[in-house]
């Protein structure tokens, strides 16, 4: 993929982080991982001039994806993020169309179907 890259992964299923991660990295694309929105929030403030990109999963239990969103976007109103969900894209879309999203990757992940959705964001 893109040299020097970094993605913020926010998902509560550490399989799910661990398989993001070892994916990017044999795409080789730096990752870091937050278990919840509220160690994503942090993350993402403490690193937001390296991040290129936030996978951020929906549902999570405390601070929700949509949550977690608004907070991002408080923090930089230009974040790209793409969110990641077991529901449907048009649903997912269509919540967050007034927020603002960059992208959006079904689950469970069809491998190659995520690793261009991701190198497309990447590439911005």
């Amino acid at each position: 993929m893109e040299a020097h890259k970094l993605v913020l992964i926010i998902d509560d299923e550490e399989p799910v982080r661990e398989a993001v991660a070892d994916i990017l990295e044999l795409e080789g694309v730096q990752s870091m991982a937050a278990a919840n929105g509220f160690e994503g929030v942090a993350l993402y403030q403490e690193n937001r001039t390296n991040i290129d990109v936030v996978l951020l999963d929906l549902s999570m239990p405390g601070l929700s994806g949509e949550e977690t969103l608004s907070e991002l976007h408080k923090i930089d109103p230009n974040v790209q993020v793409v969110l990641s969900s077991g529901y449907s894209e048009l649903d997912a879309r269509h919540r967050f169309e007034q927020i603002g999203i960059a992208g959006f990757i079904q689950k469970p992940y069809d491998l190659d179907t995520f690793v261009a959705e991701i190198r497309r964001h990447l590439s911005r």
